[in-house]
């Protein structure tokens, strides 16, 4: 069980590498769900405070800047600076997660895992990016060269807090562009925390920008920004269809969805009926069931079928009972 005396050491806009208050003051109350207490109050950004952040990330991707004209093999070294101190701080980083988003701690530490070793493979992906030279006919040359997109405008939900925010910073920062993410409301405190340990491991000013805020507000003016090139949203399906709708409406910006949906399991006779029935639990109650990949259909083969049943049925009661318990 996790403790609930856990100091919270940022909650405010992390722009340009400082952290700084809203625009317009305004906060939202960040809550512990197992006992609906409010955990701390968080700078709530808007449109406005979009725009900086994404004033800064354009900035950072300018021609000639440091992040811009740094080694491609630097780009990983700082990665993998990153995921040192996330190392370093990852029971700290389990213990918040929990306090914010309800999971078990065990969940959480293993989210932290998950996290590190994502961002580690990335950190080694960042030298690794490269074109090719292509066989013509005639006295040519025709090559190509992968380049950043740009700016990133990246958007998660409050699930896998930490996991995401590893998920959506890993490629873009290998690449080489720069970020601008708007966490949950629900969630944002160990984005947060990240955000601080990207500046300790030397991520140049603007790299790395987190404006907390709602969808409504701070994600809608993420999506519409001119100056974003690309939008990586994870959530509903009818907010991505609302994004990809704003993204074409105004600059055309390339848009990346992982969105909820179902995620059938097929079991075959030939499987082992009671690895196939753990793991079909476990697919479906991970996080609640609140998971864009849970096993939310089982498709079983009709002649083990009634077999199946019975003992999934047996296995749920058993999780009831210790529930209860």
């Amino acid at each position: 069980m996790a403790s609930r005396n856990i100091p919270i050491k940022y909650t405010e806009i992390f722009i340009n590498n400082k952290f700084v208050k809203s625009i317009d003051g305004k906060v939202f109350s960040v809550i512990d769900s197992a006992n609906e207490q409010k955990i701390c109050e968080v700078q709530e950004g808007d449109e406005a405070d979009i725009n900086l952040a994404v004033e800064a990330a354009k900035n950072a991707f300018r021609f000639g800047s440091p992040w811009r004209t740094m080694d491609a093999s630097k780009r990983g070294s700082l990665m993998y600076k990153l995921v040192e101190l996330a190392s370093r701080d990852k029971d700290y980083l389990a213990r918040l997660e929990t306090l914010h988003n309800g999971k078990p701690l065990a969940e959480s530490q293993a989210d932290v895992e998950f996290s590190i070793g994502c961002l580690r493979h990335y950190a080694g992906w960042a030298d690794k990016i490269h074109g090719s030279v292509i066989p013509s006919d005639g006295p040519h040359m025709t090559i190509t060269r992968k380049e950043p997109v740009g700016v990133v405008g990246q958007i998660i939900p409050w699930n896998y807090p930490l996991l995401m925010t590893a998920w959506k910073w890993g490629p873009a920062l290998a690449t080489g562009c720069t970020i601008v993410m708007k966490p949950s409301v629900n969630t944002p405190l160990t984005t947060l925390h990240m955000a601080a340990l990207s500046k300790e491991a030397g991520f140049p000013d603007g790299v790395i920008n987190i404006v907390p805020g709602r969808g409504s507000t701070a994600g809608n003016a993420l999506s519409k920004h001119m100056d974003v090139n690309k939008i990586a949203f994870t959530g509903s399906t009818a907010i991505g269809k609302k994004i990809m709708k704003v993204a074409a409406e105004t600059n055309l910006k390339r848009v990346s969805l992982e969105l909820g949906g179902k995620s059938p399991l097929i079991i075959l006779p030939d499987a082992d009926i009671d690895e196939a029935v753990s793991f079909s639990q476990d697919a479906i109650y991970v996080t609640m069931g609140q998971c864009c990949s849970a096993g939310s259909r089982t498709l079983v083969h009709e002649s083990i079928y009634d077999e199946f049943v019975k003992k999934i049925c047996g296995s749920c009661k058993k999780a009831e009972d210790r529930r209860s318990i």
